[in-house]
């Protein structure tokens, strides 16, 4: 009997088949040794290749590449790109990728202002998507090979190469282009765990599920995979907006006015509790998924049902200030604020959520819409029309 290592069982799960010309692609040979490495080496240091076989890597990965760099928390002027940044070392157990996109997110923007902490300097970024440049002996043994395509979330991904962790990656299935498997991998694995499984089971298969910000970014796969789960979705959007969130089968969406120059929608234009509750016919919502943050809690709150939960997973509008919990006591309601890293423990965990993801986009049952990419040299454009709330849909960079 055969036995498959993780990587083959998961490619073989998607019967990825990957046709490599080595002539064209790629000008060293699988295990050829670099004898003249020096210290600028990406394939194993020092001693490139002769200390660390069987690496695998492509000669023509330079020893500098282009970056996108935070050395000082700040507004997205603070994100500078940088054209000789040094190229992360291949070490064991990870692959180089060579980015094709990065996805832009939210958070990001918390990195470079510094509301999350990251040691300076840092690259930008934590979702990318590219080919596989080199790869370590463990990951060659797991079967990964130079040029798959695969999708990630690790940091550093504004960058042209990134070091990944074998356990990080995503190998992309035929049929799923690589902008669509770069934009599912932090919005659609986050949509996915506040969907299937941030709401503890709270709220069952018919019962309603009220989603802030279905017009833009993770939102739009959330209302659409609360749809999948049997949930009966109420979904807020900016009157911008509007013509996308129609496409995503809310059963009710409820649209607000738009707040010039911000991410998020006008909360207090519309009265939503009372839509909310004239909807449900009084019972209100079991579960509230709520990127806004400050504009939406006490909206979220007061549209719950009895013994339902407040998923507050972003700060669009501000954090969400300390409350006494005491205001949950009259509908014994239940309140999170999760993130990702812990709805992805392990890789099986990540690959089970990347398996259905991936199910529903072949399916044609996902609808993602990427809105557009800007080149990494306009790192800085890209965060201020995120942070605008000019998207209506992923944004990426597209890196050369």
């Amino acid at each position: 009997m055969i036995r498959l290592g993780p990587w083959l069982a998961y490619s073989a799960h998607f019967h990825i088949q990957q046709q490599i010309d080595s002539a064209t692609m790629f000008t060293v040979a699988s295990r050829r040794i670099l004898s003249t490495a020096g210290p600028s080496s990406i394939c194993g240091g020092r001693d490139g290749l002769a200390s660390f076989l069987p690496l695998r890597c492509m000669s023509s990965i330079p020893s500098t590449m282009k970056a996108a760099v935070v050395r000082e928390v700040g507004d997205a002027h603070a994100l500078k790109v940088e054209n000789d940044f040094p190229t992360p070392e291949l070490k064991a157990g990870q692959v180089i990728v060579k980015n094709q996109y990065a996805g832009i997110n939210f958070i990001d923007t918390y990195h470079r202002k510094g509301l999350y902490p990251r040691d300076l300097p840092f690259i930008g970024g934590q979702e990318g998507g590219g080919v596989v440049a080199a790869v370590s002996d463990e990951a060659a043994e797991e079967g990964i090979k130079i040029g798959d395509p695969v999708a990630y979330s690790v940091f550093g991904s504004y960058a042209q190469y990134t070091a990944v962790p074998t356990a990080k990656l995503l190998p992309v299935p035929d049929g799923v282009g690589l902008d669509v498997a770069t934009s599912c991998v932090v919005q659609g694995l986050t949509a996915h765990y506040l969907t299937t499984s941030a709401h503890a089971d709270l709220i069952k298969t018919g019962e309603w599920c009220l989603i802030h910000g279905v017009g833009g970014g993770t939102c739009q796969w959330a209302a659409q995979m609360a749809k999948l789960r049997g949930f009966k979705v109420i979904g807020t959007c900016s009157k911008g907006k509007a013509d996308v969130a129609k496409t995503l089968g809310c059963d009710e969406l409820i649209v607000l006015d738009e707040v010039p120059g911000a991410s998020y929608e006008d909360y207090e234009s519309v009265d939503i509790v009372s839509r909310v509750m004239e909807v449900t016919e009084g019972k209100g919502c079991k579960a509230v998924i709520d990127g806004i943050g400050k504009s939406t809690m006490d909206i979220s709150i007061g549209s719950l049902a009895h013994r339902g939960i407040f998923i507050s997973f972003g700060n669009a509008s501000g954090a969400v200030p300390a409350f006494p919990v005491l205001r949950l006591i009259g509908k014994s309601a239940y309140v999170t604020r999760p993130k990702l890293l812990d709805y992805s423990v392990d890789r099986a965990e990540l690959v089970s959520r990347a398996d259905e993801i991936f199910g529903w986009l072949k399916a044609g049952k996902l609808n993602v819409s990427v809105d557009c990419a800007f080149p990494l040299d306009q790192a800085a454009e890209g965060h201020l029309y995120l942070e605008a709330g000019k998207s209506k849909g992923k944004v990426l960079y597209q890196i050369d």
